[in-house]
């Protein structure tokens, strides 16, 4: 990474915090504020090392300062290329949030204690850094002991590897018998969440109706989540299904597409930052994971922090992805 990208990295993130208004969380690290969109690198293994900081320099310009790794990403590929491309300095690193996630394997999923510390080493010699702000458990490993996590977040704590812990895809109870066993908080799970996977709110709109919307799959898990302060991260905003497809211009969906166009318009911004802006609008101050390569989509999602929509659009935009209210 040249001079010029390095003090321009440097000139960024010293700005961040007051760059970035409705567009930040919680986390707070050496004067730099956690942006609520994150850079997903699940797909930077399609890029070459220039294209990679090009990107990333994207992100970061845009407001963006945290990124979400997997070790199952390119089987590790996509961390070596993010860290080729950003070559960190100690300060520029603490001012990033980097988190990644361990637990699947070929085949199965793994939440063992030599897992979880094998899973971790690797990511941090593949990131080149000495700590993640976030590691999360990747879906859910029906096997757990939890005195075996247990044993590792303390570990890892300790070594000053790990400073933050959350989960991805798990609902109530099974947070609850983790989070009992930990001396560390929980503080992130990842779901997926976007205009056309809204599972995590119909049931809610639905109480004591006989409906199929009515069905609760999840154990409450949004309202759960908000009542314990953990945060939802939202991954594959813009999929229907399970990564059945993009609903963004698909002609499956006219009247989905024709609203998401005519707000979009009158906001003046993107139907992709729109779906983005909607997520944000819920009050559970979620995060949203967003793995678009495409630079411009990236600077375009990014604008969706200093828009506000309305609670009619919301509501109307809802509606029109084919949901009925009672």
């Amino acid at each position: 990474m040249g001079r010029g990208f390095k003090a321009f990295l440097i000139c960024r993130m010293l700005e961040s915090k007051e760059n970035m208004s409705m567009n930040t969380t919680m986390w707070q690290k050496s004067g730099a504020t956690a942006s609520r969109i994150i850079q997903g690198c699940m797909r930077i293994d399609s890029l070459d090392t220039k294209r990679a900081e090009e990107l990333l320099k994207t992100a970061i310009d845009s407001g963006i300062n945290f990124f979400d790794h997997a070790d199952i990403y390119g089987s590790g590929e996509c961390e070596r290329i993010f860290a080729k491309a950003l070559k960190l300095s100690a300060d520029e690193r603490d001012r990033l949030f980097l988190q990644s996630k361990c637990g699947i394997r070929e085949g199965m999923f793994d939440f063992s204690r030599d897992h979880i510390l094998t899973s971790v080493e690797g990511i941090l010699e593949r990131l080149q850094t000495e700590y993640l702000d976030f590691l999360l458990l990747h879906r859910p490993d029906t096997l757990m002991e939890p005195e075996e996590v247990a044993e590792a977040f303390d570990r890892l704590s300790a070594a000053g590897k790990v400073r933050n812990f959350g989960v991805s895809n798990q609902n109530p109870a099974q947070i609850e018998l983790l989070q009992s066993y930990l001396g560390q908080r929980l503080q992130i799970n990842q779901l997926q969440f976007g205009i056309m996977h809204t599972g995590i709110i119909d049931q809610g709109f639905n109480v004591n109706m006989k409906v199929d919307a009515s069905a609760d799959r999840d154990g409450s898990i949004l309202d759960y989540c908000r009542l314990n302060d953990i945060v939802i991260q939202a991954w594959s905003p813009y999929q229907y299904g399970f990564f059945e497809g993009v609903f963004l211009g698909n002609e499956k969906f006219p009247e989905l597409n024709r609203v998401l166009d005519e707000i979009a318009d009158a906001h003046g911004i993107s139907p992709t930052a729109l779906a983005t802006v909607w997520i944000l609008r819920h009050p559970a101050r979620m995060q949203v994971v967003v793995g678009s390569t495409n630079t411009k989509r990236v600077v375009d999602i990014a604008a969706a922090s200093e828009t506000e929509i309305s609670r009619e659009e919301w509501y109307r935009i809802y509606r029109a992805a084919g949901n009925t209210l009672p």
